[in-house]
């Protein structure tokens, strides 16, 4: 049985996070990566990830201000969002699941913790 891999985009402005969770993920899953919230609605175009992995502290456009465009367009909805941040206070992770995000890991994360939560959330289908 030929299993398709589930596809996540990353996005990320940070080139040592892409690289360190392209090496991590990329044996499981078919991983795409966006530089900026801009980069990932041009992929979003071509493409429809099973889930976004998605910084919250980028240039130009937040993480939050990615989310509720991805929350308000129809296409796009039912994409579930894991925010990766460095900020680990409680306020980033207590305003992150209101806004719509299925998940919050803080970096640096555990690879395991990654892994974990992506397998949860796609288990999920959310």
């Amino acid at each position: 049985m030929n299993k398709k891999k589930k596809s996540i985009l990353l996005v990320d402005d940070s080139t040592t996070n892409l690289t360190l969770v392209n090496a991590l993920l990329s044996s499981t899953y078919t991983l795409y990566t966006a530089i900026n919230g801009i980069r990932m609605f041009q992929l979003l175009n071509n493409i429809k990830p099973d889930l976004i992995l998605l910084d919250i502290e980028m240039p130009e456009m937040d993480g939050y201000e990615v989310l509720k465009r991805l929350k308000s367009d129809d296409a796009t909805t039912g994409i579930p969002v894991v925010f990766l941040t460095a900020h680990g206070t409680e306020e980033h992770g207590s305003k992150s699941l209101p806004s719509g995000a299925a998940g919050y890991i803080t970096k640096p994360f555990s690879p395991q913790l990654l892994l974990n939560t992506i397998e949860r959330v796609l288990a999920r289908g959310l």
